[in-house]
């Protein structure tokens, strides 16, 4: 048996939104972009909401989902890591779209941009485990 670690969530359909990442057109199993800048995070991507010494709320799911695809595209390096602080400021225009007050949301940013480095690096990836 093979698995991974680390999940909380799992996608039912298709999430599409507009990104300013453009330029950039992949396909994989679970997250497509277009080169005009539409991120599809797609049914069955498992995540885990947001980082950190905080809680999971309804202005927070969509936000920590896309940032969540987004980082795993820098960490697979199909992504350039010149994108993290786009990345990062969309994540905080997502609460504020989704209802987070701008005080929460700030803090967030701060804690992306502090902290956040190392879960982009493509040494992050999370190892498969195996079992018995």
């Amino acid at each position: 048996m093979k698995y991974k670690k680390g999940y909380k969530y799992q996608l039912v359909e298709d999430e599409v939104t507009k990104t300013d990442i453009i330029g950039y057109s992949f396909d994989t199993k679970f997250i497509r972009l277009t080169l005009v800048g539409v991120l599809t995070v797609k049914a069955g991507y498992a995540w885990d909401g947001a980082s950190g010494p905080t809680i999971d709320s309804p202005s927070s799911m969509r936000a920590s989902l896309n940032h969540d695809a987004k980082y795993q595209l820098l960490r697979e390096g199909l992504l350039p890591q010149a994108e993290r602080d786009l990345i990062d400021k969309e994540f905080y225009n997502d609460c504020i779209e989704d209802g987070m007050n701008m005080y929460r949301a700030g803090l967030w940013y701060r804690a992306v941009k502090a902290f956040g480095a190392p879960n982009a690096d493509p040494k992050s990836l999370n190892p498969v485990l195996t079992a018995p």
